[in-house]
């Protein structure tokens, strides 16, 4: 079953974000799905909200998350946000183009 990831993330912005996106792609851009190592990732946004960052995603299942959760974790501690935890909810219904 798929579900939605919801990451929000106080006092930082969209330095932290491409930080982490230059970190997981060696470098790349983030422009296609295939770009991060991600299997299972169906949809991906981010953007500023007050006062701080949120990122959207919406992964084929659980288990999806986890393992690149053991990705983006050190990734995050590294860059002093080993805190951040995600909201995670059964997604209903997901349309893509």
């Amino acid at each position: 079953m798929a579900i939605i990831v919801t990451f929000d993330i106080p006092g930082v912005g969209q330095e932290l974000y491409d930080a982490c996106v230059s970190r997981l792609t060696d470098g790349g851009e983030f422009t296609s799905l295939a770009d991060v190592p991600a299997p299972g990732l169906i949809s991906h946004a981010a953007g500023p909200v007050d006062g701080g960052w949120r990122i959207v995603d919406v992964w084929e299942s659980e288990e999806a998350l986890e393992n690149f959760a053991k990705v983006l974790q050190p990734v995050l501690a590294d860059l002093g946000h080993a805190d951040v935890e995600p909201q995670i909810i059964p997604a209903h219904n997901v349309v893509t183009h």
